[in-house]
């Protein structure tokens, strides 16, 4: 039997059970004649629907694999915390027993300078109670007087040295405890919050939600050591913990932001460095063309070198993604791992002209990867095997330098004083997000600041980066 209404096959039982009150109640083979099937579209539905399955499957399989990752970072965190809380606190404990050794040693020698004053006039009035004691049986009045007189004298030294130092009661040493410290931690449930996305990125996941502009600033980032008069900052990396990372290669330095956009570290680079990826929580990677890359991480606020890759090619654009590292070199796109062994060449473009393949970016998923053809002002998408998607070109995109992709898959260009956001395809600009008349000049890099909902751009021989907030 099918019912109509229901829209349902059902068996006798079933038609007892749940259908008694159905009016559309009928046969199949009289069903078959009403409602006619189109198998060849029934069929092609389901091989959509697998497909979509398929891709649900891949990508959930993917953040199986990234909450395992950022798991680890997580814990790290967690520990650094505590470290940083342990630092903090030994930091007080220091101070506080450098306060009780000044005011030991304060009171010792205010103590013993006591003691040897008074073994110094105890030992000279003992010489002269002798002297006078000897002078008893001697009828010698000229040295009766004059050791009358020293006595005399040291008398009243010593009386009155012990008017002016009376007996005190005997000194003590009292810490009183900071409560408020003890208190605090006590009222506190945790070292922070752990915090599940998982609900709010499948809220929030519009690839193509266009940006929108709430106000710009200008942040300066040179600082006296550098040995050229501007900075070019061609890669920034922006942080869990809210640090900013700007690669300037005027000044072949590698430099740390703070929060509010201040420098608090850098390091000195052999080469120029071009582009900056983050790797870990803490960790990122810089290419420095004929130098290769360098690891770098931030530890208790300051940049640290660590381990280095040679390349037997230039390095110039980098992203990684799940254990990968993408690094071009001007004229092609590489899939390395992360100790830099080369799987494959994934796309090259060799036409005559360098920097048809500059820099590099990739989708949340690791199922696009765009890249900056700078020679022909173009942006290429590639599937992640490196097959050609899509080509954009816009009279906006001319010279373009740098490509970007927010957490939430947006996509971002910067170009000849341009800022432009490219939908997930890399077919069309949605929108203009910066120009020359906000203040631009020749951007090269772009960065979104998840942390805070900005857009950093560094700029060609330019002291300042721009900052963009949007929402």
């Amino acid at each position: 039997m099918f019912c109509q209404d229901h829209s349902q096959l059902c068996c006798s039982d079933c038609v007892l059970l749940n259908h008694r009150q159905c009016t559309n109640l009928a046969k199949i083979s009289e069903s078959v004649k009403k409602l006619s099937v189109d198998m060849q579209q029934l069929s092609n539905k389901i091989q959509s629907i697998i497909a979509d399955l398929n891709k649900f499957k891949v990508v959930q399989e993917g953040s199986i694999q990234s909450i395992e990752g950022l798991y680890v970072e997580e814990f790290q965190r967690i520990r650094d915390q505590r470290k940083k809380l342990n630092a903090a606190l030994d930091e007080l404990e220091n101070t506080t027993l450098k306060e009780l050794d000044d005011i030991r040693t304060t009171l010792q020698t205010s103590l013993k300078k006591d003691v040897d004053n008074c073994s110094r006039l105890k030992d000279e009035l003992q010489q002269l109670s002798e002297a006078v004691q000897g002078l008893c049986d001697k009828s010698i009045q000229d040295i009766e007087f004059i050791a009358s007189r020293k006595c005399l004298d040291k008398i009243q030294e010593s009386e009155r040295y012990l008017k002016e130092n009376p007996v005190k009661v005997q000194s003590s040493i009292v810490f009183k405890a900071n409560i408020d410290i003890e208190q605090y931690l006590s009222q506190q449930s945790s070292l922070g919050r752990i915090v599940d996305s998982m609900q709010s990125l499948k809220l929030k996941m519009n690839q193509d939600q266009v940006l929108t502009v709430k106000r710009k600033c200008e942040y300066n980032v040179k600082i006296s050591s550098d040995t050229s008069a501007n900075c070019f900052i061609r890669g920034i990396c922006s942080l869990p913990s809210g640090h900013i990372i700007v690669a300037d290669s005027s000044n072949k330095k590698v430099k740390l932001l703070d929060k509010h956009y201040n420098v608090s570290s850098h390091c000195d680079m052999p080469s120029s460095p071009v582009d900056i990826c983050q790797i870990t929580a803490s960790e990122v990677a810089v290419t420095l063309e004929s130098a290769g890359v360098q690891f770098m991480s931030v530890s208790n606020g300051q940049l640290v070198n660590g381990r280095k890759l040679q390349l037997p090619h230039k390095a110039v654009g980098i992203a990684h993604h799940k254990e990968a590292l993408y690094i071009t070199d001007g004229f092609a796109l590489y899939h390395y791992n992360l100790t830099g062994t080369l799987v494959k060449r994934l796309y090259e473009d060799s036409g005559g002209k360098s920097l048809r393949v500059k820099k590099c970016a990739l989708s949340p998923a690791g199922d696009r990867i765009y890249v900056i053809n700078l020679a022909q002002s173009k942006l290429i998408t590639l599937t992640k095997d490196g097959s050609l998607i899509s080509t954009f070109t816009d009279p906006e995109l001319q010279f373009p330098w740098g490509v970007h992709v927010t957490p939430d898959g947006q996509v971002l260009c910067c170009a000849y004083n341009t800022v432009l956001q490219v939908d997930h395809e890399g077919k069309k600009k949605l929108a203009t997000l910066a120009s020359q008349r906000d203040g631009l000049c020749i951007p090269a890099s772009v960065c979104y600041n998840s942390n805070i909902h900005q857009i950093i751009v560094g700029q060609w021989e330019n002291n300042k980066i721009i900052v963009i907030e949007v929402q």
